[in-house]
């Protein structure tokens, strides 16, 4: 399935997770908190989760836009670093533009790791293994990162899951690893 089938499905099929949730939180008694707050960004990394595991597709537009971010952001942190070390004397501009120079050099070299360092495609990416991990980071994000309680973080950390999950049996891939 293609990028929009992926989104449209996660889309759609969001309110049953909210459902599945409800159910769970009523009968199971597990410590969900629905909160307005937890299911509006619950959406979004459901949604989120149903594309994902395109991510080590080289031609996915999730891969084409994290490629180009993860580059940015790879050599502005070079140039935070490296700016304090560089000194042309009185020439403060060209310490600055040196110091860019050499963030954009890791910045294109972490442009070609990015694509070598993902597994193939439909790897290990594709698999429960990685929506268990997906689900784990966004609850650690949501509870200690973003500071939810601990039944929103719950329940965003299991909608990113489901989102995954929703993934993987769309492309009729599922696996344990």
């Amino acid at each position: 399935m293609n990028y929009n089938g992926h989104v449209l499905s996660g889309l759609l099929t969001y309110p049953l997770a909210v459902f599945f949730a409800s159910f769970l939180k009523q009968y199971a008694n597990i410590p969900f908190e629905l909160s307005l707050m937890a299911m509006i960004f619950g959406y979004g990394v459901y949604v989120l989760g149903a594309d994902l595991p395109d991510l080590d597709h080289p031609e996915a537009l999730i891969h084409r836009g994290i490629k180009p971010i993860v580059s940015v952001f790879v050599g502005s942190a070079v140039f935070v670093r490296v700016r304090g070390y560089l000194s042309f004397g009185n020439e403060t501009w060209m310490d600055e533009s040196v110091a860019w120079a050499v963030g954009a050099f890791f910045a294109v070299g972490a442009w070609y790791a990015f694509s070598a360092m993902l597994p193939k495609h439909r790897g290990i990416v594709h698999s429960i293994t990685f929506a268990t991990i997906y689900g784990l980071s966004i609850f650690a994000l949501c509870r200690h990162g973003l500071v939810f309680k601990f039944g929103e973080a719950l329940f965003m950390g299991f909608v990113a899951f489901l989102g995954y999950v929703l993934h993987l049996i769309v492309d009729k891939e599922v696996k344990l690893i």
